[in-house]
């Protein structure tokens, strides 16, 4: 079942600019987690997640603790 999650509930900005997970997620087969650095412009699986601060993503929360990201809500 897909629920509503806010980005802040998935990702932090670190203070160097950077983001990172919070949680795991896997989007297009991709999986990433905590520890995981990234910044604007890095895409995974096509996505820029810089592009989504401050918006809510369609989640999968799945039993192994991942949290599939399959759309953006607008």
């Amino acid at each position: 079942m897909q629920i509503k999650k806010p980005f802040n509930k998935l990702f932090k900005i670190n203070f160097d600019g950077s983001i990172e997970p919070l949680v795991r997620i896997s989007v297009g087969g991709v999986e990433l987690g905590p520890g995981v650095k990234f910044t604007r412009g890095v895409q995974f699986a096509g996505i820029d997640f810089a592009l989504f601060i401050g918006k809510d993503f369609a989640v999968i929360e799945h039993q192994n603790g991942i949290n599939e990201i399959t759309g953006v809500f607008k």
